[in-house]
């Protein structure tokens, strides 16, 4: 698992994030490849002698600068379509759970289960254990199981929040009044942490989210003591 603090994308738990990484590398190639482009021309425009002042036609370049862009932007646009379809499509989630964003904490209710819900606070930095992180590290932690589908409400009770967890590939906006919806699958257990990724208040940056996913009877244990 990648370290929250590091640099960068952090690395992919998901199927949606590798996704989002391979496509974040190819239009950064693409980027790449058109600066350099101009750079060389740029260059060679100020350094050649070869200058032609009266040219007044040139139809073959004036076509291929409309025509390359046009390739250019669908080859972007694409597999960026590909991967807004994939991140709307929720088909037979193995279970549902609802976040709801206050200020400033969020509380989870595993809907599939009549009496497991629990609020997540971030443990203050006087009341940390020997390896948990700075104001990322929360009293309770969402546990999940792993390799299964699942379908996240995410709402809120007083003003914006936006439930963000980066290693998932995941921003869904808490909205006061609406239900927005969200799918999270991770490939492998561990922790992953997020944070509140709208500016919510004053605590804006006190109410982080912690993930743990689990093994399926690690997670039906778990599930029967909370309960």
């Amino acid at each position: 698992m990648a370290y929250p603090l590091q640099l960068g994308l952090q690395d992919a738990t998901s199927p949606i994030m590798e996704e989002l990484i391979h496509f974040h590398d190819h239009t950064l190639m693409i980027v790449f490849m058109i600066s350099s482009l101009v750079l060389y021309m740029i260059s060679s425009m100020l350094t050649t002698n070869l200058i032609h002042t009266n040219t007044m036609d040139a139809q073959e370049v004036e076509t291929i600068w409309t025509i390359l862009p046009a390739i250019i932007l669908i080859t972007i646009a694409l597999p960026s379509l590909r991967i807004l379809y994939m991140m709307d499509e929720i088909n037979n989630p193995f279970m549902t759970v609802k976040t709801m964003g206050h200020q400033w904490y969020w509380s989870y209710e595993y809907t599939d289960y009549a009496e497991l819900c629990f609020d997540a606070y971030m443990v203050s930095t006087s009341n940390l254990s020997p390896g948990d992180l700075r104001l990322l590290e929360v009293d309770n932690r969402m546990i999940l199981p792993m390799e299964a589908t699942i379908r996240m409400l995410i709402s809120s009770e007083d003003v914006l929040h936006s439930w963000a967890i980066p290693s998932l590939g995941l921003k869904t906006d808490a909205v006061p009044g609406r239900l927005n919806q969200t799918t999270l699958l991770s490939a492998r257990p561990g922790l992953y942490y997020g944070q509140c990724s709208e500016i919510c208040g004053s605590n804006h940056s006190f109410m982080p989210i912690v993930l743990e996913m689990v093994p399926l009877k690690h997670f039906e244990k778990w599930s029967l003591t909370m309960s």
